[in-house]
């Protein structure tokens, strides 16, 4: 990579929208620590709400500082790694699925010709949302059940403190994966909306992209704080921070709730929604013997694809014909 590529870069990095983006997520957690300072707190002063935000505790804690060193070092190495972002794949399933669907049935893409409309534009980008939300939600539920996925997952959840940064403990191999799968559902939507009206472009507010939108509105920050945020009766709707925290706890009852990323219906649809009681504590990490090997950047980078690998090599062995160990089932 190149002295200019580099600078070039940077410079996109802290171009208006960026910078605006900056600006809305940096609000809405200070907004969100007011509220639940207000909310939990009788006796208010800077220095106590100070103490609220940033309690020792937490910004102390063993699992504070990996979360700061993982997110520092992940960071430095993503544009090195060339993981392909997600709308390649979202393009690439959607020009496919556009190929098989107009030989399939003698369509000449597009139906509709011109720019599309404001009517179509908001429709396409709310199919398209949906589609996210649900494939999220699809492959969540995946790494929870399958224990080749969970040693990649369990990177995320081996967070013991929530600070925000949390949001990011993703395991690259784990990001990758998941931006692959992300391809498939909405590639199909994409696919299928090419074959009506082409040049479709989603919804901007304020010149935000929908999905960064979508990322600051349901809180994806706050969410991985201890902050317990609720949308009252948006909760229906739209999954708020305190419900994503009970996804984290160590609580055997709280094991495989709350999967969803924006929308909280597909855990009602699906029967994994757990309602925590308003202002209920969750205590976060793994309930697991070596839970704090975690707690750096080896455990955080090579722990996980060693442990992947153990999984393989137990697969190959109990189908080869001399097999006989027994099976270890995976912790949910």
């Amino acid at each position: 990579m190149s002295i200019s590529s580099v600078v070039e870069m940077i410079m996109e990095k802290i171009s208006g929208a960026n910078l605006l983006t900056a600006g809305l997520l940096l609000l809405t957690a200070f907004v969100s620590a007011l509220v639940a300072y207000w909310r939990t707190t009788e006796d208010k002063s800077f220095r106590e709400f100070f103490d609220f935000v940033f309690p020792n505790e937490i910004i102390t804690h063993p699992s504070a500082r990996a979360d700061l060193l993982f997110w520092v070092t992940k960071k430095a190495i993503m544009p090195f790694l060339m993981i392909p972002a997600g709308v390649t794949f979202v393009v690439a399933v959607g020009y496919a699925t556009n190929r098989v669907l107009s030989t399939l049935f003698q369509i000449d893409p597009p139906l509709f010709q011109g720019p599309p409309g404001p009517v179509t534009i908001i429709i396409f980008t709310a199919t398209m949302l949906i589609a996210y939300d649900i494939s999220y939600y699809l492959y969540h539920v995946a790494q929870h059940r399958f224990p080749f996925l969970w040693e990649l997952h369990k990177v995320h959840h081996s967070a013991e403190v929530m600070v925000g940064i949390t949001k990011d403990r993703v395991h690259p191999l784990d990001e990758l994966m998941n931006r692959i799968w992300d391809g498939v559902i909405p590639g199909i939507c994409f696919g299928i909306w090419t074959l009506l009206s082409l040049n479709l472009v989603e919804v901007t507010i304020f010149g935000v992209n929908v999905y960064v939108m979508r990322n600051i509105l349901m809180m994806d920050f706050v969410r991985h704080t201890h902050f317990k945020i609720s949308f009252g009766p948006l909760n229906n709707v739209i999954l708020c921070p305190h419900w994503h925290q009970l996804h984290h706890s160590v609580d055997p009852r709280h094991y495989d709730k709350n999967f969803g990323l924006m929308f909280s219906f597909w855990d009602r649809l699906f029967g994994t929604l757990c309602v925590p009681h308003p202002n209920e504590d969750f205590k976060f990490g793994l309930m697991e013997r070596n839970a704090r090997d975690y707690q750096s950047l080896s455990g955080l980078y090579l722990l996980p694809l060693k442990k992947m690998w153990e999984h393989v090599a137990r697969r190959f062995r109990r189908t080869s014909p001399d097999a006989s160990e027994p099976t270890q089932s995976s912790q949910p």
